[in-house]
C-alpha cells in the first residue's frame, strides 16, 4: 500500500467523491437467495433446523443446549475478570440512566376543540428479541446497548441470540452483559437461525415482536426478509466516522481516532475533513508513520485503501455541509467552538464534541446507545433507544356537541371519497325515533 494521501475535496474525481459518500452501502440483495431457504426450513423444522447447522460446534448437540443454562451464567460471572465485571457495571449505568430521560409519560391528551379530547398511550413491546454479534469475536458491550433499553421501556420479555464457538460456549463477558442488562433466556445461536427462530418461534425460542441488533450482511439480509412479521431496527453495516475539525485541532489526537475506526473491519470507513491543510498533511504523516508496527494491519491497511479519506477543504462551512452529505455513523466535531457547530448539523447517528469526546466513550460507557444508522441511513434513521420498544396508539373521545360540531365536515369528506356508509355512521347518531 502506498500510504494516506490528503486529498483536496473540490478536486475529487466524481468517482472518487461518489465511492466515499456510497462507503460500504452493500446490497444484500445478492444474499438474500441463500438466506431464504434457511428461514423456509426454520419455519418449517424449528429448532431441529438450528440444532443441524450448529452440530459444526458439538457434534452430540440437542435442542436443549441452543439455550444458556443457569449454570453456564453462574459460571461465566465466576470465570470473568472481576475489573471486567466491574466495567460492564458501570458502563450498563451510565446506559440506563441515559435511557431514562427518553421515557415518555404513559398518556398524552388535549382537548382539541369543546367536548373533543383525544390522547396518544405509550405502550411498551410485549417480547423483543436482541441479536449479539459473536463467534470469532465477541461484544458485550452490545448485549448492554441493545437490551437496556428494551428494559428502560418496559418490554416484559427481552431474549437474546448469540453466535456460539467450539463446544457451543459462549464468551463469559457476552452472558454477564446479556444478563446484567436484563434479558431473561439467552440462546446460543447465530446468523439467519436466530433471526428466523425469533421472528417465526419455535418450540425453544418464543416469537418475538421485533427484532434489534447488528451483525453481517445475512443476518441483515435475514431481519429483512423477515419485517412484516415482526419490526426491526435499521439496517447496520460497518463502522464508520467522520471526523470535522478545525486549525485547533490536535493531529494526533485525529489521527489516533481515524484510526480506531478502521480497526473494525475491511468495509470500514474513516474521514476526515477540514479546511486546515496543515493539520492534514500532519495527521496523515502520523498515520503512515503508525501503520507498519500497528495490530491488526492487515485489516487497518484494506480499510484505508478502500472507502478511508483526509480531506481539505475551502471553508469550515464547507466541512460542515460535507459532513451532512455524507451523514456519519458517528460525527466527530473537534472545533474551536463545537457547539457552536452541533446546531448546523442535520444528519448524523451520534455525536461526539471537542477534544476529549473520542468515540470509543459512545462505543461502551457514556451511556448514548452505540447501535446506529450506518451507510448513510443517518437521513432517515436514528441510533436505538427506548423509541424502538414502544408502540403510541391514539385514542379519542366526543361529547354530542362536539360530535355535531364535526358533523358537516365528515359526512362532506366520506362522501366526497365514496364511502357512503362512513358519513351515515355519523349522520345516524343525528337521526331521532
Amino acid at each position: 500500500m502506498a500510504g494516506l494521501q490528503v486529498e483536496y475535496l473540490a478536486d475529487l474525481p466524481s468517482e472518487r467523491l461518489q465511492a466515499i459518500l456510497t462507503r460500504s452501502q452493500e446490497d444484500v440483495s445478492q444474499v438474500f437467495e441463500v438466506v431464504r431457504p434457511i428461514l423456509a426450513a426454520i419455519k418449517e423444522h424449528g429448532d431441529q433446523e438450528s440444532v443441524r447447522q450448529h452440530r459444526q460446534f458439538k457434534s452430540d448437540l440437542i435442542p436443549a443446549e441452543l439455550e444458556a443454562s443457569p449454570e453456564e451464567i453462574d459460571a461465566a460471572y465466576a470465570a470473568l475478570d472481576p475489573q471486567v465485571l466491574a466495567a460492564l457495571q458501570a458502563a450498563a449505568a451510565n446506559i440506563e440512566k441515559f435511557h431514562q430521560t427518553q421515557k415518555e409519560r404513559e398518556i398524552y391528551a388535549l382537548e382539541v376543540r369543546p367536548g373533543l379530547l383525544a390522547g396518544r398511550l405509550i405502550r411498551p413491546l410485549d417480547r423483543v428479541g436482541c441479536y449479539i454479534p459473536g463467534g470469532l469475536a465477541s461484544y458485550p458491550s452490545s448485549a448492554l446497548m441493545n437490551i437496556i433499553p428494551a428494559k428502560v421501556a418496559g418490554c416484559k420479555e427481552i431474549i437474546a441470540c448469540t453466535p456460539p464457538g467450539p463446544e457451543m460456549a459462549v464468551n463469559s463477558a457476552t452472558l454477564v452483559a446479556a444478563h446484567l442488562a436484563g434479558a431473561q433466556r439467552l440462546y446460543k445461536i447465530g446468523g439467519p437461525w436466530a433471526i428466523g427462530s425469533m421472528a417465526y418461534g419455535t418450540d425453544l425460542i418464543p416469537r418475538v415482536d421485533k427484532i434489534v441488533g447488528p451483525g453481517n450482511k445475512y443476518v441483515t439480509a435475514a431481519k429483512l426478509l423477515v419485517f412484516g412479521q415482526v419490526d426491526i431496527d435499521s439496517p447496520a453495516g460497518p463502522s464508520e466516522a467522520l471526523i470535522v475539525a478545525d486549525d485547533t485541532a490536535e493531529a494526533r489526537f485525529c489521527a489516533m481516532d481515524f484510526l480506531s475506526q478502521v480497526e473494525h473491519d475491511p468495509e470500514a470507513a474513516a474521514v476526515l475533513v477540514t479546511p486546515d491543510a496543515g493539520l492534514a498533511q500532519r495527521v496523515v504523516e502520523i498515520i503512515n508513520k503508525e501503520l507498519p508496527r500497528l495490530p491488526r494491519r492487515e485489516i487497518i491497511e484494506q480499510a484505508l485503501g478502500k472507502y478511508s479519506a483526509v480531506l481539505v477543504t475551502y471553508s469550515l462551512e464547507a466541512a460542515v455541509n460535507f459532513a451532512n452529505l455524507y451523514a456519519p455513523e458517528h460525527l466527530q466535531i473537534m472545533t474551536k467552538e463545537p457547539f457552536s457547530v452541533l446546531p448546523r448539523i442535520k444528519h448524523a447517528g451520534s455525536i461526539f464534541l471537542g477534544p476529549y469526546a473520542p468515540v470509543p466513550v459512545g462505543d461502551y460507557a457514556s451511556g448514548t446507545n452505540h447501535v446506529l444508522p450506518t451507510g448513510g441511513c443517518a437521513r432517515m434513521f436514528s441510533g436505538l433507544s427506548v423509541d424502538d420498544f414502544v408502540k403510541k396508539p391514539t385514542f379519542q373521545h366526543l361529547s354530542f356537541e362536539a360530535l355535531q360540531a364535526l358533523k358537516n365536515t365528515v359526512i362532506l369528506l366520506a362522501e366526497n371519497e365514496g364511502l357512503y356508509l362512513h358519513a351515515r355512521a355519523v349522520a345516524e347518531r343525528f337521526r331521532y325515533p
